[in-house]
């Protein structure tokens, strides 16, 4: 979906496809039959966006061959669907029965990480649509937090640089810019907008910036108003925004069955008190009795409310939103709805067929749509936007 903001810019919306398991490209599309075409017709859109999310193999295997490259545009064409963005973060398998700590490697320090990234930005370039601005691709924000030494800082620092030139030289190639932005996230070397700037201020911005998590901000317990002005002074870019929410427990002590619905086995979900206590999963924060109040990195669907009486950072999301979309000059254009943990859901909220959950990813982006419809009405002079394509 295409949204105008006044200031000329065209505004990308849609979600991200980490949420199905498909890791070669006849799988990649049989899920756009399954999920995004029938999202796209409950959205009555004429063309939706997909965050494409591509496994290394198949990554490496697209990159290779120009014809399959050409295939999947075709299939993505017909369907009316586009791509602007790549999810780059997992690496492979991210819908396993145990990913856990596995989603961070490989890390920036190493040559696969490179690869696969330039992988990507290679196959974006040919699925980009006529007048997109450019593409963007998330990653991992360099690093798990330990370990972490003097060497492989340095060579977090080196594969960077090497990013740099490469998506230089494909937007020479291609004529198609692509930029990657690394996704501060808990319990990794760049958690919050302060570490991003301590870590990344260095980095050739013409083509890195951040990709700004709204779920993982709301998780550093940051104010979204600071935290944007913050990057801003620091001349790092917001690239893309993944429209998330996250989990609440305002009482976690008296929350505790209900919030045990939540744990399960297959992604971490780390959990921050506003007090400064943490852990890295929820299953630890309730045996260690974290004070509270909690927010866990545990992506919770936009438009409904989690298992009574927990609730989410919608709130959070929402003052982000206005702070990057509200005002003269929309300070991104590529926003992603990354509800990855459908699957995982606690029974009562899990959807337990393909069309459920194609209904519950058009409410999610029926929701982040009417936010964005609404601020770039705000921000122009008109009382409507004016939308582009829906």
């Amino acid at each position: 979906m295409r949204l105008s903001h006044p200031d000329g810019q065209t505004l990308h919306l849609g979600y991200c496809t980490n949420v199905h398991p498909a890791e070669d490209l006849d799988g990649i599309i049989a899920q756009l039959d399954t999920y995004a075409q029938p999202v796209r017709e409950r959205l009555e859109a004429d063309l939706l966006g997909l965050g494409l999310w591509l496994s290394a193999p198949v990554a490496a295997a697209l990159a290779a061959d120009a014809g399959q490259r050409r295939r999947l545009r075709r299939e993505l064409d017909a369907r009316g669907l586009e791509v602007v963005t790549l999810n780059g973060f997992p690496y492979r398998a991210f819908q396993a029965p145990v990913v856990k700590h596995a989603v961070y490697h490989p890390d920036w320090s190493t040559r696969e990480r490179l690869d696969y990234t330039l992988d990507l930005a290679r196959v974006l370039a040919d699925l980009l649509p006529e007048g997109a601005a450019r593409g963007s691709i998330s990653t991992l924000p360099l690093a798990w937090r330990e370990p972490w030494e003097p060497g492989r800082a340095a060579a977090c620092a080196r594969r960077l640089d090497e990013l740099a030139a490469g998506l230089a030289r494909i937007a020479g190639e291609s004529g198609r810019p692509i930029r990657v932005g690394f996704e501060p996230e808990p319990g990794c070397i760049v958690e919050t907008t302060d570490d991003a700037i301590r870590h990344l201020s260095e980095m050739d911005t013409e083509w890195l910036g951040i990709c700004l998590d709204l779920a993982h901000l709301a998780c550093a317990w940051e104010e979204p108003a600071a935290a944007i002005a913050a990057l801003h002074h620091a001349a790092l870019p917001i690239v893309k925004v993944q429209v998330s929410a996250a989990l609440v427990a305002e009482t976690p002590e008296t929350d505790a069955d209900v919030l045990r619905g939540y744990v399960e086995p297959r992604f971490l979900h780390q959990t921050r008190g506003a007090h400064g206590g943490a852990t890295d999963d929820l299953d630890a924060a309730l045996d260690a009795g974290l004070p509270g109040p909690w927010r866990v990195h545990y992506h919770v669907p936009l438009h409904a409310a989690p298992a009574a009486p927990l609730t989410s950072t919608a709130p959070v999301l929402r003052a982000a939103l206005a702070e990057l979309a509200g005002g003269p000059v929309a300070l991104c254009d590529h926003f992603d709805v990354e509800t990855y943990t459908w699957g995982v859901l606690p029974d009562g909220h899990r959807p337990q067929t393909p069309d459920q959950l194609a209904g519950g990813i058009a409410a999610e982006l029926a929701f982040a749509r009417d936010e964005l419809r609404a601020l770039t009405a705000r921000a122009g002079s008109s009382p409507t936007p004016t939308e582009v394509s829906s």
